[in-house]
């Protein structure tokens, strides 16, 4: 495999043999159980399939040629359904066909009209469709273009539903150098704003019908609806980048990761995704060409484990005061050596990658990110050692304002005239990065209903049958959960986690499973060949180890093709930062891929 970073050394025949059948406790059943699924993961009130059971396995062999049925019919594309509207790009204008509010999939969940979100309750104009419909902007240079690659964006964050989008508005400048929206419509890629439903849904029948794994199942039917209409559209669907930040980042993630799994295939069905016929077969694809994911909150399965053991692991909770929970803290940590050391994981030297030498490889990835950042360009500077870092934060929300503090560097010692790494003072460090934003509680992402906590915005909600608020999804929290009646813990179910996820029926192991890119990559799945993935190094929302985990197992990976992955120098949680290094990675991928076939249905 071909790497555009630093190559990794791997271990490719442990890492597919733990990878896909191993990954969050002994007793975790991976695979679906044919219609027991139809339980707590229904996304409506369908059940799923019988003919689910025949699947045989997480992927399917190549389709044949594609017949369309009555629901593909439903979806044909209409090349005709445009409103053109005119944008600067780098200051010269551009028409742009928009092809606005595309629904993707024949039976659509219907959303109720009054959503509530972060910043309040929000009402929404397309209720039957709002939530499964995509935009799609073709450049002029695109109209007749079947073979520009497509540039398919999410726009989910934390793992919340994404409401559709316009990116690109009439009369608005863009400025290919800052915007990746501006640089992908000044390359010829046509441009498509996705929406999904994920947690925080509202349904119209009053249940939250974006449970996982409906956020991935969304996706892969809009890549579904590209891949049956590409001869009628422009662009090609063999040339699909995916782009994501944050919870869309981890979205992208397991798209890019479990092309083609037929484990998806009865909930595509559910919703009348292109290419599911009438007796539950795919007659279709659903891998991309390439991922694009930034700051990817994913592995959430292990997540917490993850991030206790980094910021306790050198005391960075207790050293900064951010420790509310220490028996919590310690508990959740404890845990993770046992996880890392199943992955099977190697460094690029060829060492296993575990707990013993993870901040070790951690502080490699952060020098390798400042000399990256210092070779770059020579105007590039790292304050010495007492001098400080003058950084903006703030101004993240609606009425906002940024506000830039200074912090004395106290942890990186850099040689101004190689340009080069001395040392970094780990310890120093972690305190440096959580200095800036307040560490997350203990757990960090499973935090509903454990030591009565019922207000939390933690990604529980995420879990759990569709008319249930939330359901703990790791073993620390469900065995912690003592809220009476959530219908979580083993104090409504009498259940430890590992009795609970061991019956036939229990279905939240499953969902952890189809939202995990870790669990698909190394398996029969068609994993995307092209991977550019970036977290920051300020970035204190998921352990670091996640996005090097990921970045490791995609290493090992045959089919991957290459991996661009780094710490992105000095970036807080936060995405599309990097937009010319990012658009000629792509631009690279795409020349060397050569020309895709010639659009016909698939």
């Amino acid at each position: 495999m071909q790497r555009l970073s630093a190559p990794r050394g791997c271990d490719a025949p442990e890492h597919r043999t733990v990878i896909g059948e191993m990954r969050h406790s002994a007793s975790r059943k991976h695979l679906l159980r044919g219609v027991a699924v139809a339980g707590s993961l229904a996304l409506t009130a369908l059940a799923v399939p019988s003919s689910f059971a025949a699947t045989g396995g997480p992927a399917r062999a190549p389709h044949a040629a594609h017949s369309v049925d009555a629901e593909d019919a439903a979806l044909a594309f209409d090349s005709a359904a445009y409103t053109t509207i005119t944008v600067t790009v780098d200051g010269q204008p551009m028409n742009v066909r928009w092809y606005k509010e595309v629904c993707y999939v024949a039976q659509p969940v219907e959303a109720a009209a009054q959503q509530s979100g972060g910043f309040g309750s929000t009402t929404i104009s397309n209720t039957a469709c709002g939530y499964q419909a995509m935009n799609v902007f073709v450049p002029e240079s695109a109209f007749g273009d079947q073979r520009a690659p497509i540039y398919f964006a999410v726009n989910n964050s934390g793992w919340m539903a994404s409401y559709i989008k316009a990116s690109v508005t009439g009369g608005a400048s863009y400025t290919s150098a800052t915007s990746n929206v501006g640089a992908a419509l000044k390359a010829g890629y046509v441009f498509v704003d996705v929406a999904n439903r994920s947690r925080g849904l509202l349904g119209a029948d009053g249940t939250a019908p974006g449970k996982a794994p409906a956020a991935v199942v969304d996706a892969k039917a809009a890549v579904r609806y590209l891949r049956l209409n590409d001869a009628a559209m422009p662009g090609s669907a063999e040339r699909i980048v995916i782009n994501g930040t944050s919870g869309g980042g981890a979205l992208v993630s397991i798209l890019g990761a479990s092309g083609n799994s037929a484990e998806y295939d009865p909930y595509l069905k559910e919703i009348g995704a292109a290419g599911i016929d009438a007796r539950g077969r795919s007659t279709l694809r659903d891998d991309v060409f390439a991922v694009n994911a930034y700051c990817p909150i994913t592995d959430l399965g292990n997540a917490d484990t993850a991030y206790e053991w980094l910021y306790n692991i050198l005391d960075t909770r207790a050293d900064t005061g951010q420790n509310p929970s220490p028996e919590d803290a310690a508990a959740i940590a404890a845990q993770f050596p046992a996880y890392e050391k199943s992955l099977g994981l190697r460094n690029p030297d060829g060492s296993k990658l575990t707990a013993a030498n993870m901040i070790d490889t951690i502080r490699k990835e952060v020098v390798r990110s400042a000399e990256t950042y210092l070779k770059a360009d020579p105007a590039n500077t790292i304050p010495a050692l007492g001098a400080t870092f003058d950084l903006q934060s703030g101004g993240g929300f609606p009425g906002g304002t940024p506000t830039t503090k200074s912090y004395v560097n106290d942890w990186i010692d850099v040689d101004t005239a190689t340009r080069t790494v001395r040392s970094v003072d780990m310890k120093k460090y972690l305190a440096f990065v959580v200095a800036q934003a307040t560490l997350k509680t203990t757990p960090a992402f499973d935090a509903v209903g454990v030591n009565g906590n019922t207000m939390s915005g933690t990604e529980t909600n995420l879990f759990g049958p569709a008319d249930q608020k939330y359901m703990n999804y790791t073993e620390y929290s469900w065995d912690h959960n003592d809220v009476p009646g959530d219908g979580s813990g083993i104090d409504d179910t009498g259940l430890t986690w590992d009795q609970y996820t061991a019956k036939r029926t229990t279905t939240v192991d499953d969902q952890i499973h189809l939202i995990d890119p870790m669990d698909f990559i190394g398996t029969g799945a068609d994993t995307a060949a092209h991977w550019y993935v970036r977290a920051g190094t300020r970035d204190r929302d998921t352990a670091f180890i996640v996005s090097l985990n990921l970045d490791r197992a995609l290493a090992a990976d045959k089919q991957v093709k290459d991996v661009d992955y780094r710490l992105a120098w000095n970036q807080p949680h936060a995405g599309n930062y990097d937009v010319p290094e990012a658009m000629a990675w792509i631009a690279k991928a795409v020349r060397k891929a050569g020309d895709p076939p010639a659009a016909e249905r698939r």
